[in-house]
C-alpha cells in the first residue's frame, strides 16, 4: 500500500472548516486535495466504494464557493449565479445527499434543490435560485428536454461544476440517459452565446467503483493526467473478502429466490462469525419471509440460538418486541432477527435501527433502498438475488451494477471490525458477470447507440442542433464516440477498421437518422438535407420521452382513430414491450377474454370477428388486461399481473397525451377525442361509463364504491344530492364519513353547459357558430387547477374546427367562442362540440348541432340579396354592344359622351370574392355599405360587374373603345395562349426593383407570368417570418405611372415580384440579388390600401372562375386624379373550351375596358 502525507482540515479557510466533522482527510482524501481544492481541472477518480468519495465533491464545491469569499474572509453569497449539478443514479442516493448537505450549507446562504420523480413541486425560478442542484440522469434529461421556448434552459449559463456520481452507470441500459446530458453540457460550453457565461468555463468531477478503463472516461470529459486517479482496495478503510455463489434456476424468479433462503443460515453460520450482517432481499415481502424463516430455524435451537450472545441482550430485545407495533416484527425481535423496508411505519424502522447500529439486533433482512438511505454498516452483507422485482416493468430484472457495488460498500465497519464479507447469490450463469464486478474488471461501455435517434431528436428540439455537422460534432462528443473507436466490434463494426472509414461510419449514423426522422415528419430539412429545424411531432416525441417506434406509430394512425384503435396502438408500444406472456397466465386471461359477465368494452377477436379462445401473443395479453383494469373492477389478482397493469396504465397515459396533441395537431377530430378520453380513462383506471366512477374521490375504495352501486349512488350527480347518513348507512362507516365524502365534492371542476346558436353570416359557403359556455357552479378556492379542452369539430369531415384549452374555475362566464361551418358536401354538417376535462372521467360536456344544406341555401340567398338588386337593369353608365360576328349594335345609351370626357374619379373597390374560402380563418370582409365610395355612380358600376361576372347576360362589345389600346397577344409575349396556365405564377409590378429578368423566355422557364411591370415609388413592407416566403405587412401603392408610349410593358429593366392569392411573395427568383433587395427595403404604407388592391384581385379571380389556379393577387392603386394603365392577358383551356379574361386602362382615352372570353362568348366592360 502506498502512503500518502494526511492533509489537515485546518490547511482550508476557515468558514469552510465546518463543512467536515473530522480533522484529517484519509489517504485517498489527501491525495486528491490538491486536484480537487487548490485547482480547476477536470477529474475522474476511480476507488473502492466506502473509500469516502463524497468528501471529494465538497471539496469541488467548497473551490467553487471561494468566489464569494472576501479577503477579509467574509462569505458574501450571491443567490444561484453559480451552479453545482449533482447527479446520481438513484433517488435515494440523491436524497440522502439532499439531507446531508442540508445540514450543512444553508448557514451560509446556499439553497439544494431536488430533481427527482418524488419532488414535483419546483418551478422555473426555484431552479434559478437553486445553488445546487440534485437530480438523476432521467429526470434532468426530461426538465432541459422541452424548454427552450419557456427560458427553462437559461439556468445552463450558470452551470459552474457537474459532479457525477457512480459514472461506471454508463455500462448500464440507463446510462444512455447520463451520456445523454453531460454531451449536452459538453456541447452547450463550446457554443458562442456562452462565451461570457461561467458554462463556458465549466468543470466536471466523476467517481466510480474501481474500473478498468478510467483512461476512457477522462477522454470524454477532457481530463488531464494530473486528474485521472485510480485506487485499488488498498484504500478501503476495511478489508473486503468477496465470494460469488451460483445456484441452479427454478421454475421461475419468484421461486429462484425463495428457494435461497434455504442457504442463508447456513452462509451466515461459515462467513459472519457471530457479528452482525445484513441480508438485501429483493422485496419487502421477501425481506419479510426471510426474516421469520431464520427466526423459526433458531427458535427451535433453544438457548443455544448463535443470533443471542448474553442474558442482557435478551431483555433488551424482549423490551423492544413491546414497543413494536407490527406484531410479525415481535416475535422475530425475541430471536435477534429484524427486517426493515418502507412498509413499516416511521417509529418502529427508527426502533430497527437503533437496534441494530448498537449490536443488539445481529441479523436485518431488508430492500435494496437500504443500500442508498440510511448508513447501516455489517460485517457481513448478502446479497439473497441479483434480481429485484421491478415495479414499473412488473418483471425481476438484475441489479444495476452501481446498486451491487453499494450494497458491497455496507460491508466492514471501520471503528470495530478489521475485515469485511461480501456473499453474492446468484444463478450459475451469472457467477462470472459479479466476480468481474467486483474485481474490478469490467469494462464500462457506451450504450447511446441502441437509442441515438431519441437523444438527437431532443438535440433538435433544443435547437442545440441547427444542422448535420452540428448533429455529427454532438455525437462525437459522447462516450459511445470514445469507445466505439477502440472497441468497434461492440458496436457492430469490423476491428481494424481504418480511422477515415470510421469517422464515415460515425456520418453515417447521424445522417441515417436524421433521414428517418424527416421521412416521418418529426423534423424539417432542406433539400440538401444539411439544414435540420424540428416540428411538431418530433416536439411531442420529445416532451412525452417517447421511443422512437412508439411515436411512428402515431403517426401512421388514421384520423378516424377510435377508442378501440387507440388502445391498441398503446399495447403495441415499445415502452410496454418488456412484458411478456407466459405460460401459467394464459388461462387465466383467456377465462378474462371470454367474459361471462359482459363487463369489458372491447375483446381480443379472431379473424372470424368473434372472441378468441386464447391469447396468444404478449399484445393480446396486454390489451386484455388493459380492458380488465378499465372496467373498474378487475378480475385479475395475480401479484404479477397486477404489476403488469399497473405499468401499462402508467405508460399508456403518457402515449395516450401524446396522441391527443399529434391528433389536435393533424386537425383530426375523431382521434383527438378518442385519445382525450383514452389518456384520462388510463389515469383513472376506469372507462367513462364505469359503474365505480365515484372512485375518483378520495376515501372511496372498490368496497365503497360497489356499496354506493347497489344502493344507486353511482355518479357525482347521484352522490351530490345523497343524504350524508345514508351514505354512511349505505357503507357501514361511522359519522361523519357522509359529510367527508360530500366535502369532496368540492374539489371536482366546476359545472359548466354549453349552448350552441347558429347566427347570420355574410359570406357564401360557411355557417357561423357560437359556442357558448356557461359556469353554473362558483369554484371552490383551491391550489388546484382543473384544465379542459374545448374541442368543436365535425362528424362528416372529421376536422377540427376550434380547439381551446381552459381553465376551468377561471374563465369569464359566460365564454363565447366563435366556429366557422364550411358548407356540408353530404347534405348536412353535424359540429360537435366537446368539454373535456383532464384528470376526471365522467364530467365531460357533449353538444351537437345539425348545420344542413337548406340552411346554407338560405344563407346565401340573403348574402345574395344583400349585395346586388332585384333586378339586372345596366346603369346608363355601362355601354353594352354585341360582337360585330354575333349580333346588331343597339343605340348609343345618353350621356356616353359627357362619360367618356369627364375627369377620373377615385374609384371604391367593393369585395368580389365569390370563391369559397376553404380555410377555417375569418377573412377579411368589406361589406358594400362599408366600402369607402366616393359616388353613387362607382357602386354601381362594379355592382353590375358583379352580377355579370357570375350570370354573363348579353354579351356585347363597345364600340368606343380605343382599338390600338389593346395589349399584346399572348404568343407575342413568348407565352402559349392555348395552354393552360394553372401551374403559372402572375407577377405583378409593384416597386422599382433593379433585379430583373433577362427575357420573357427566363419568365417562362421559372413558370412566372409577367403583368404590368410599371415602377412604383413606395415599396412594401416585407417580414421574413414565413418558411416558404415573404409576408407582406404593409403596402403603399401610390403610383408614379407612366403613360403608354413611355413604357414597355414587359421592359426586362422594371422591377417586379410574384406573389400567390394571399399576398405572400413567392421566392422563385432566378435572381438571387432580388430576394436580398426584397429583404431589406421596408415601407411604412397603410393595409388598407393593400386590402383594397386585394378587393381587385378577387374580383378578377372571380370572373376568370378558374378554382384552385394560382391567383392573381395585387394590382396597383391609383392616386386621385391618375390613371392606372395596365394590360392583363390571361388564356385558360378547360375540357376542351377556350376562355380569356383581357384588361386594358387607357389614359389617353380616360377610360377603361375589361374583355372576358368563355365558351366562345364574349364580354367587354367600359370603365369610367
Amino acid at each position: 500500500m502506498e502512503s500518502y502525507a494526511l492533509r489537515s482540515v485546518a490547511e482550508l479557510p476557515a468558514p469552510f472548516r465546518s463543512m467536515f466533522s473530522f480533522r484529517y482527510f484519509n489517504s485517498l482524501q489527501s491525495e486528491c486535495f490538491s486536484g480537487c481544492f487548490l485547482s480547476d481541472i477536470n477529474m475522474v477518480i476511480s476507488a473502492p466504494t466506502g473509500s469516502g468519495k463524497t468528501a471529494l465533491f465538497e471539496l469541488c464545491m467548497l473551490r467553487l464557493f471561494l468566489r464569494f469569499l472576501s479577503p477579509e474572509g467574509k462569505f458574501n453569497h450571491e443567490k444561484g449565479v453559480l451552479k453545482t449539478i449533482y447527479i446520481a443514479p438513484s433517488k435515494a442516493l440523491v436524497q440522502e445527499k439532499l439531507r446531508n448537505w442540508n445540514m450543512k450549507l444553508p448557514t451560509w446562504g446556499i439553497s439544494c434543490l431536488e430533481l427527482t420523480s418524488d419532488n414535483e413541486s419546483y418551478n422555473t425560478k426555484n431552479i434559478h435560485e437553486a445553488d445546487i442542484i440534485l437530480t438523476t440522469p432521467e429526470k434532468f434529461d426530461a426538465v432541459t428536454r422541452h424548454g427552450v421556448k419557456d427560458g427553462s434552459l437559461s439556468f445552463f449559463s450558470e452551470i459552474s461544476l457537474v459532479l457525477i456520481d457512480e459514472v461506471h452507470l454508463l455500462n448500464d441500459p440507463r446510462g444512455a440517459a447520463l451520456e445523454a446530458v453531460v454531451s449536452r453540457i459538453k456541447m452547450l460550453s463550446r457554443s458562442k452565446e456562452m462565451a461570457s457565461c461561467p458554462l463556458a468555463n465549466v468543470r466536471f468531477l466523476a467517481v466510480s467503483a474501481t474500473i478498468p478503463n478510467i483512461e476512457d472516461l477522462a477522454e470524454w470529459l477532457f481530463v488531464p493526467s494530473e486528474g485521472m486517479k485510480r485506487f485499488g482496495e488498498e484504500m478501503r478503510p476495511v478489508k473486503l473478502v468477496t465470494k460469488v455463489f451460483g445456484y441452479a434456476p427454478a421454475k421461475n424468479d419468484f421461486l429462484f429466490e425463495k428457494r435461497l433462503q434455504n442457504f442463508v443460515y447456513d452462509i451466515l453460520m461459515q462467513h459472519s462469525r457471530g457479528k452482525s450482517a445484513l441480508i438485501f432481499c429483493s422485496t419487502r415481502k421477501g425481506a419479510q419471509e426471510t426474516a421469520q424463516h431464520l427466526s423459526q430455524i433458531v427458535s427451535s435451537l433453544g438457548h443455544s440460538n448463535p443470533f443471542i450472545r448474553s442474558k442482557e441482550q435478551h431483555e433488551k430485545l424482549k423490551e423492544a418486541s413491546l414497543s413494536c407495533s407490527d406484531k410479525q416484527m415481535q416475535s422475530s425481535i425475541l430471536h435477534g432477527v429484524g427486517y426493515h423496508n418502507g412498509g413499516l411505519c416511521l417509529k418502529d424502522r427508527n426502533l430497527i435501527e437503533g437496534l441494530f447500529l448498537k449490536g443488539d439486533l445481529q441479523i436485518l433482512c431488508t430492500t435494496n433502498t437500504l443500500a442508498h438511505g440510511v448508513n447501516l454498516p455489517a460485517h457481513t452483507v448478502i446479497i439473497k438475488s441479483t434480481q429485484y422485482f421491478n415495479k414499473e416493468k412488473g418483471l425481476y430484472l438484475e441489479y444495476e451494477r452501481s446498486m451491487v457495488l453499494q450494497m458491497c460498500g455496507r460491508a466492514g465497519r471501520p471503528p470495530f471490525d478489521d475485515t469485511g464479507v461480501v456473499i453474492i447469490m446468484t444463478r450459475k450463469a451469472t457467477v462470472y458477470l459479479y466476480e468481474n464486478l467486483l474485481n474490478g474488471c469490467e469494462m464500462v461501455e457506451s450504450q447511446l447507440l441502441p437509442c441515438a435517434i431519441e437523444h438527437l431528436t431532443a438535440e433538435i428540439v433544443q435547437l442545440t442542433v441547427s444542422d448535420i455537422s452540428l448533429a455529427i460534432e454532438w455525437l462525437k462528443s459522447s462516450y459511445l464516440y470514445v469507445r466505439i473507436k477502440k472497441n468497434p466490434e461492440n458496436y457492430g463494426i469490423k476491428r481494424g477498421i481504418p480511422r477515415e472509414d470510421l469517422e464515415k461510419h460515425m456520418r453515417e449514423i447521424c445522417v441515417r437518422n436524421i433521414n428517418e426522422l424527416a421521412e416521418y415528419g418529426m423534423i424539417w430539412t432542406d433539400e440538401d438535407g444539411f439544414l435540420v429545424k424540428p416540428l411538431e411531432p418530433g416536439r411531442l416525441m420529445t416532451k412525452f420521452y417517447l421511443k422512437f417506434a412508439t411515436m411512428k406509430s402515431i403517426i401512421e394512425a388514421p384520423g378516424s382513430c377510435g377508442l378501440e384503435d387507440a388502445l391498441r396502438i398503446i399495447c403495441a408500444a415499445e415502452e410496454i414491450s418488456w412484458i411478456q406472456l407466459r405460460r401459467n397466465e394464459k388461462k387465466i386471461l383467456n377465462d378474462i377474454n371470454f367474459d361471462k359477465g359482459a363487463r369489458m368494452r372491447f375483446h381480443v377477436n379472431g379473424e372470424n370477428g368473434k372472441k378468441k379462445k386464447r391469447i396468444q401473443t404478449r399484445e393480446e395479453k396486454i390489451f386484455v388486461l388493459a380492458n380488465d383494469c378499465l372496467t373498474g373492477d378487475p378480475s385479475v389478482h395475480d401479484l404479477s399481473l397486477s404489476q403488469d397493469m399497473n405499468s401499462i396504465c402508467t405508460n399508456g397515459c403518457r402515449i395516450a397525451k401524446c396522441m391527443k396533441e399529434c391528433f389536435i395537431f393533424r386537425m383530426s377530430y375523431k382521434g383527438a377525442f378518442s385519445s382525450s378520453l383514452l389518456a384520462k380513462c388510463m389515469h383513472q383506471r376506469l372507462w367513462d361509463d364505469s359503474p365505480y366512477l365515484l372512485k375518483q374521490l378520495p376515501g372511496i375504495g372498490m368496497v365503497t364504491a360497489k356499496a354506493l352501486h347497489s344502493a344507486g349512488i353511482n355518479s357525482f350527480d347521484t352522490m351530490l344530492q345523497a343524504d350524508p347518513r345514508r351514505i354512511e348507512l349505505v357503507t357501514g362507516r361511522k359519522y361523519p364519513f357522509g359529510n367527508h365524502i360530500k366535502e369532496s365534492l368540492l374539489s371536482l371542476p366546476p359545472k359548466i353547459e354549453i349552448h350552441i346558436e347558429e347566427t347570420e353570416y355574410k359570406r357564401q359557403g360557411k355557417s357561423k357558430l357560437l359556442i357558448k359556455l356557461i359556469r353554473l357552479s362558483r369554484p371552490k378556492t383551491s391550489n388546484k387547477y382543473h384544465y379542459a379542452d374545448l374541442l368543436v369539430g365535425t362528424e362528416e369531415d372529421n376536422a377540427i374546427l376550434f380547439h381551446e384549452k381552459i381553465r376551468a374555475e377561471e374563465f369569464s362566464s359566460p365564454y363565447i367562442a366563435n366556429a366557422l361551418v364550411p358548407c356540408p358536401q353530404h347534405g348536412k354538417a353535424t359540429v360537435k362540440v366537446d368539454l373535456i376535462f383532464e384528470d376526471y372521467v365522467g364530467l365531460d360536456v357533449h353538444e351537437k348541432h345539425v348545420v344542413s344544406r337548406e340552411v346554407f341555401s338560405v344563407a346565401n340567398r340573403a348574402w345574395k340579396n344583400d349585395t346586388r338588386s332585384a333586378n339586372y337593369t345596366i346603369p346608363k353608365e355601362i355601354y353594352r354592344e354585341n360582337d360585330c360576328k354575333m349580333r346588331n349594335s343597339p343605340a348609343k345609351t345618353e350621356g356616353n359622351q359627357d362619360s367618356a370626357n369627364s375627369k377620373m374619379l377615385p374609384i371604391s373597390l367593393p369585395s368580389f370574392d365569390l370563391l369559397q374560402d376553404e380555410t377555417n380563418e375569418d377573412p377579411f370582409i368589406l361589406e358594400p355599405e362599408e366600402t369607402d365610395c366616393k359616388t353613387e355612380k362607382d357602386r354601381t358600376i362594379f355592382d353590375h360587374i358583379r352580377r355579370k361576372s357570375k350570370s354573363f347576360p348579353d354579351l356585347i362589345t363597345l364600340k368606343t373603345m380605343n382599338p390600338f389600346n389593346q395589349p399584346p397577344p399572348m404568343d407575342q409575349c413568348g407565352l402559349d395562349a392555348t395552354k393552360p396556365r394553372e401551374n403559372s405564377r402572375f407577377m405583378i409590378d409593384l416597386d422599382p426593383v433593379e433585379a430583373s429578368f433577362a427575357s420573357i423566355g427566363q419568365c417562362q422557364e421559372i413558370g412566372v407570368v409577367p403583368i404590368d411591370l410599371d415602377p412604383v415609388e413606395n415599396f412594401p413592407t416585407l417580414t421574413n417570418n414565413s418558411e416558404h416566403g415573404f409576408e407582406l405587412s404593409s403596402l403603399d401603392f401610390s403610383a408614379n405611372l407612366q403613360t403608354e408610349e413611355e413604357k414597355n410593358p414587359f421592359n426586362p429593366q422594371s422591377g417586379s415580384m410574384s406573389l400567390d392569392f394571399n399576398g405572400n411573395l413567392i421566392r422563385n427568383f432566378a435572381d438571387s440579388s432580388l430576394n436580398s433587395e426584397l429583404s431589406t427595403e421596408l415601407s411604412s404604407a397603410s393595409i388598407n390600401q393593400f386590402k383594397r388592391r386585394k378587393l381587385v384581385s378577387n374580383w378578377i379571380n372571380d370572373i376568370r372562375g378558374i378554382h384552385g389556379s394560382e391567383l392573381l393577387s395585387g394590382s396597383p392603386s391609383p392616386k386621385r386624379h391618375d390613371i392606372l394603365s395596365s394590360s392583363v392577358n390571361d388564356t385558360t383551356t378547360t375540357a376542351g373550351c377556350k376562355s380569356s379574361l383581357t384588361t386594358s386602362f387607357s389614359e389617353q382615352d380616360g377610360h377603361g375596358s375589361m374583355e372576358v372570353s368563355f365558351m366562345g362568348f364574349k364580354s367587354v366592360f367600359s370603365f369610367l
